[in-house]
């Protein structure tokens, strides 16, 4: 048995969604005629209470068209030391849009108010650079699937108003916040100039990422798509994977945040492991001790048939989702337990 929990990008599409892709009503998206994707974009735009939506090929270049929708080039874009857009897009803020990031230090990748207003650039101080965005990411990557609560994220957008600052909201793993926080999507939506959510992760998709907005900056957006190469033809086919997985598989993701809690609670009782970071969402951190090699830990769980990932500085990751079942979650409790390292 292989049980990949490197993380929640390596799952297949059910055999319903599949059915679901097969059956699916296509056009020419490029010509906006795609029954199936503009099927997808009302809905997304629906749930979160905002005017309008665009389909992506992937969450990096969702995010990078918003950081072009909402700066212009030699400006800064304040986001947390940890986030997504700055460690793990290729450096696309400064390539495609032309502007810096002023990393805060903030929580497990959360930030607040007070962080944002100390970071926030004097307008009239013209030697540095014109702070013009706020980047949330929710739940943080590599900070462990942590997820804020609402009042911190009102906080921010209070600061935003008063200095004139667009708030953009990495939402890749908005979905597993929303099921543990037990929040809204409309919530969101109510306080974010852009969001971008995921359906290639937990919810189980094969591809995709949809951009909500107001209509007109969706409308920008769909020059920037096609600028960097994102426009699809008949991508009904994965946007009906998009829909089956918001009508199916959202609310199953209190499956994952278990199994991951549980996964912590038997690690919890090793000698080797030195910490863990708390465990909200389906994502889970953990340090080893010193003394130990991470390329030896990632071995021995390869030859148990799990495979986990490295994230440097002893620190190793475990994602779960949907894939990983009930029987590899048993296996890989009865495993832990009898590593010796």
């Amino acid at each position: 048995m292989e049980i990949n929990l490197v993380s929640d990008t390596v799952t297949k599409p059910t055999q319903e969604m599949l059915n679901a892709m097969f059956t699916a009503k296509v056009g020419d998206d490029v010509y906006k005629q795609d029954p199936t994707v503009n099927a997808l974009e009302e809905k997304v735009a629906a749930m979160f209470g905002m005017e309008s939506a665009l389909f992506f090929p992937s969450g990096t270049m969702a995010n990078q068209t918003a950081i072009k929708l909402h700066t212009n080039p030699g400006e800064q874009v304040i986001c947390d030391k940890y986030s997504h857009i700055y460690h793990y897009e290729g450096g696309g803020a400064s390539f495609n849009s032309g502007v810096s990031c002023n990393l805060v230090d903030g929580n497990r990748g959360m930030i607040t108010a007070d962080l944002v207003k100390n970071a926030i650039n004097d307008p009239e101080f013209y030697h540095a650079p014109l702070t013009s965005l706020v980047s949330i990411e929710n739940t943080t990557n590599k900070g462990g699937g942590a997820c804020y609560d609402l009042q911190p994220l009102r906080e921010i957008k209070q600061v935003c108003l008063d200095n004139n600052l667009k708030y953009h909201l990495d939402g890749a793993r908005l979905w597993n916040a929303l099921v543990a926080k037990k929040q809204s999507p409309t919530q969101f939506g109510e306080l974010f100039d852009s969001i971008s959510v995921c359906l290639s992760k937990g919810l189980g998709a094969p591809i995709g990422s949809v951009l909500v907005s107001d209509a007109k900056t969706i409308h920008r957006a769909l020059r920037i798509r096609k600028i960097f190469g994102g426009g699809m033809r008949q991508a009904g086919y994965l946007a009906a994977a998009g829909i089956y997985a918001l009508d199916n598989h959202i609310e199953r993701l209190a499956e994952d945040h278990r199994r991951a809690r549980e996964i912590a609670q038997v690690l919890q009782t090793l000698p080797w492991i030195a910490q863990i970071e708390p465990v909200e969402t389906n994502i889970l951190i953990f340090s080893i001790q010193p003394y130990l090699n991470e390329k030896i830990i990632t071995e021995k769980f390869k030859e148990k048939g799990i495979y986990i990932s490295s994230m440097g500085q002893g620190k190793l990751r475990i994602v779960t989702h949907l894939d990983y079942r009930q029987v590899m979650h048993e296996y890989v409790l009865e495993t832990l337990l009898k590593l010796r390292m």
